[in-house]
């Protein structure tokens, strides 16, 4: 054991509100929402092309979100937590009449105008995305249960940044209808349920102060991940605008 990792075990195991609140600092000083770029995004101050490039990128990892949790699942052998769970599999996948959060996503680019396979073959992504989403998948494929679980706790925060999302894009854009903001208003529902069985789970089964300091550095690693893609768009479309061969190009898009 590494003196770093013994002196953690030996610190006082936070109770379980300083757990949360350790959480919570996280997102309070590291979501993405406080990244110029979605300051732009929600302002109103981004073209069409723009909005469409960022959601293009962000294809990426809405289509990455239910690969990771299958992947989680596959390493779980309580039975009763693979229910709990693939559910969240099934919300961005879909099933029954639900087409799922993928679909509702697709129906987002289908109204900013790009073609949905190329949307799908995440061909005009910018390589930062794509680093990033698999970063995330891997972490979660390999990270101990409690560490993979914690790092789905961006949710804590989401529900702000979609309702800012949805009031400032419909306000803004003239391009941007309530059909589109459909992905964001279930999320309002789905991200709080899915965050709070998170949370139970980790204050029950983060059982030293270290596997405590690894579930917030897992949200920590959740923000970096969603801020670099943030990184990469605005390098990419806003300053100094400088496109990476191969990648989506705005003035590609049909503004008519």
């Amino acid at each position: 054991m590494s003196e770093r990792r013994a002196a953690s075990d030996a610190k006082t195991l936070w109770t379980p509100d300083e757990f949360e609140a350790a959480i919570r600092a996280v997102g309070a000083e590291r979501y993405h929402d406080l990244h110029p770029f979605h300051q732009l995004l929600h302002g109103g101050k981004l073209n069409k092309g723009q909005v469409a490039a960022w959601a293009l990128n962000r294809y990426c990892y809405q289509s990455a979100v239910p690969r990771k949790d299958a992947a989680f699942v596959s390493r779980v052998f309580d039975r009763q937590l693979r229910r709990d769970w693939i559910h969240r599999v099934l919300e961005h996948d879909g099933h029954g009449e639900d087409p799922g959060g993928i679909e509702r996503w697709l129906v987002l680019t289908d109204g900013l105008g790009l073609d949905r396979g190329y949307v799908q073959s995440m061909e005009g992504a910018l390589p930062a995305t794509r680093f990033a989403v698999e970063a995330y998948v891997r972490f979660v494929r390999e990270e101990p249960l409690v560490v993979a679980v914690a790092s789905s706790l961006t949710e804590l925060f989401a529900p702000k940044i979609h309702k800012e999302r949805i009031s400032g894009m419909l306000e803004n854009y003239d391009f941007i209808d309530d059909d589109v903001m459909a992905y964001f208003k279930k999320r309002l529902v789905q991200a709080p349920n899915d965050a709070g069985f998170a949370l139970d789970f980790i204050k029950a089964h983060a059982e030293t102060r270290a596997e405590q300091e690894a579930c917030v550095a897992a949200v920590r690693f959740k923000c970096n991940v969603l801020w670099a893609q943030l990184d990469a768009l605005h390098h990419a479309y806003v300053s100094p605008a400088w496109i990476p061969p191969g990648a989506f190009n705005p003035e590609t898009l049909d503004n008519g």
